[in-house]
């Protein structure tokens, strides 16, 4: 199995490989990752390999691979919901399972992409729970999930579960440059060390000069807390007022200077991509209140993927940088 478009994470790749080459493709899989990692690129892929007819899967050139790349394909179906907690409906779900047991139109196996299945409730997946007790021999379920701890043990048990990680450095810079206009080696490559090998991410910084802004608002938010300036935090947390998603990606950035902080020995082992920073809060921080700050960039982060009130979100971040930024101080 070669897939089309998904790059990476090889030992996943090989081990969904050998399970469909022998004949015992799950059915049902589940893709974890954040955001831009590649996991609806990886279920497309799949999908495209369990329709298509060639003998070098997925050959992109039959009838069945051609209509799944160009998203027609009859036995192929994707569901997206909006993106909030409980937004993956119950009914969405019936819909689904009232469908599987209709035969495939033309391939051997009826697909189905659940993507954010995080944003089931518990009746949705356990809706889901009864189909994947007893599936038809047809049906082939892939969820995409930012984190599996969000779905019930229940449908973790009948599951296959694979988790994706980020492109080694070299190949997602090459990937991005030979993808992306006008962008030359040197940026794709901090770029891409800055979303530690998250291509998605990647992509979309260097197509919104936000992401930036945020990047610089994260390594000033590190110089603020070794001096435990309480209110330049503030005025750097008001940037999050209206933008949650900001807040997520401002927690995955800080939580990686953090453990660069903690763990990097190197500039090449730095996976945040903010050597400075890091090499400060090394140099200022103890080993206890890195991790106490990587606890609550988690902690805030869950919130906001939970849709949190915003300014509490707001508020408990402040506090909590602050509160740690006054131990810094008494170190």
């Amino acid at each position: 199995m070669k897939l089309t478009n998904f790059i990476g994470n090889e030992k996943v790749v090989d081990s969904l490989s050998k399970l469909f080459e022998g004949g015992r493709f799950p059915h049902a899989l589940i893709i974890e990752g954040e955001d831009g990692i590649g996991k609806k690129t990886l279920a497309r892929d799949l999908a495209c390999t369990l329709v298509c007819r060639g003998d070098d899967k997925p050959c992109g050139e039959c009838t069945q691979c051609k209509k799944a790349i160009a998203g027609i394909h009859p036995d192929i179906s994707e569901y997206i919901p909006a993106g909030g907690v409980n937004s993956f409906h119950v009914d969405t779900v019936r819909n689904i399972i009232n469908d599987a047991y209709i035969q495939p139109n033309e391939a051997d196996y009826k697909i189905y992409i659940l993507a954010n299945a995080h944003c089931m409730n518990q009746n949705a997946q356990n809706a889901l729970l009864k189909i994947l007790e007893e599936p038809p021999k047809y049906v082939v379920f892939i969820l995409t999930t930012n984190s599996k701890s969000a779905l019930l043990s229940t449908v973790l048990s009948r599951s296959v579960c694979v988790t994706l990680e980020g492109v080694n450095i070299e190949r997602a810079t090459e990937y991005i440059t030979s993808h992306t206009d006008d962008v030359d080696n040197e940026t794709a490559k901090k770029t891409v060390e800055t979303f530690n090998g998250n291509i998605g991410k990647a992509l979309l910084s260097l197509q919104d000069s936000k992401t930036g802004e945020l990047v610089d608002i994260c390594n000033k938010l590190c110089t603020a807390l070794v001096s435990s300036n309480e209110y330049e935090v503030l005025t750097l947390c008001s940037a999050f007022q209206k933008d949650r998603q900001g807040v997520v990606f401002a927690c995955d950035l800080l939580k990686n200077i953090f453990r660069d902080a903690l763990f990097a020995q190197n500039e090449s082992e730095c996976i945040s991509g903010q050597e400075k920073s890091a090499s400060l809060l090394k140099t200022s921080v103890s080993r206890q209140n890195l991790i106490r700050l990587m606890e609550t960039c988690e902690e805030v982060k869950s919130m906001a993927l939970s849709n949190a009130n915003n300014a509490l979100l707001i508020t408990k971040f402040c506090y909590s940088l602050n509160k740690i930024g006054r131990a810094v101080q008494q170190e």
